[in-house]
């Protein structure tokens, strides 16, 4: 029996949950494989184009600072 065969056979005999995780798992490493990747810039574009697709608002560079801050305990001693 080849590798294949016997990962699908394994698979098969798995909970619908459990190949769902393996299905995760197996995406998650393809990610990691530094061929597969996909460079950061425009791994951003794509997240902001999805997002302006769903007709979420952007945050301005004000509103960015303010969500870090708010994010790291606080806006201590920034002027509103």
């Amino acid at each position: 029996m080849s590798s294949e065969q016997e990962l699908l056979t394994k698979w098969h005999s798995l909970p619908q949950d459990k190949q769902e995780e393996v299905l995760d798992f197996v995406e998650f490493i393809g990610l990691k494989n530094s061929a597969n990747k996909i460079p950061l810039g425009e791994r951003l574009q794509q997240i902001r184009t999805r997002i302006v697709a769903s007709g979420k608002h952007l945050l301005d560079e004000d509103e960015i600072e303010k969500e870090l801050a708010s994010r790291r305990g606080g806006l201590q001693g920034r002027e509103e």
